[in-house]
């Protein structure tokens, strides 16, 4: 499957990605007035993909919870090129769920079906908590 993203220089730093499903977002190279900067992009891809893989998977288990979370945080190398060297997700899950289901739909995310976890963890040494709220 090859897929498809054009970004366009706009002005003084700023760009627009389109995807190939037609979405466009504001990206930034320096102040983000307008936009997230690539990296931070990184992040939230990070999170979007493991929040939806383990809901698929949650669903699948029939575990009802009510909310998902999942805050990313990354640090980077001090020099170029400053790619991610730690990465942690914080997962916050509420609802009538099981730990153990919750545990493995977390380690089956990012063990196997998360794409974005695999890329980034051949630079960044990953770790994650879960709280239940």
């Amino acid at each position: 499957m090859v897929l498809t993203a054009t970004v366009t220089h706009v002005a003084d730093g700023k760009f627009d990605g389109t995807t190939e499903s037609g979405h466009t977002v504001r990206i930034e190279g320096g102040e983000h007035e307008t936009g997230p900067s690539p990296m931070e992009l990184v992040l939230v891809a990070l999170g979007s993909c493991s929040a939806v893989t383990v809901v698929e998977f949650l669903r699948k288990m029939r575990q009802e919870f009510t909310s998902l979370e999942v805050e990313i945080s990354g640090e980077r190398a001090e020099s170029p090129p400053k790619v991610y060297t730690k990465i942690h997700a914080s997962y916050r899950i509420a609802g009538d769920v099981e730990r153990a289901r919750v545990e493995r739909a977390i380690e089956l995310t990012e063990q196997k079906y998360c794409s974005v976890f695999t890329m980034l963890a051949k630079t960044a040494e990953m770790t994650h908590t879960i709280e239940f709220v």
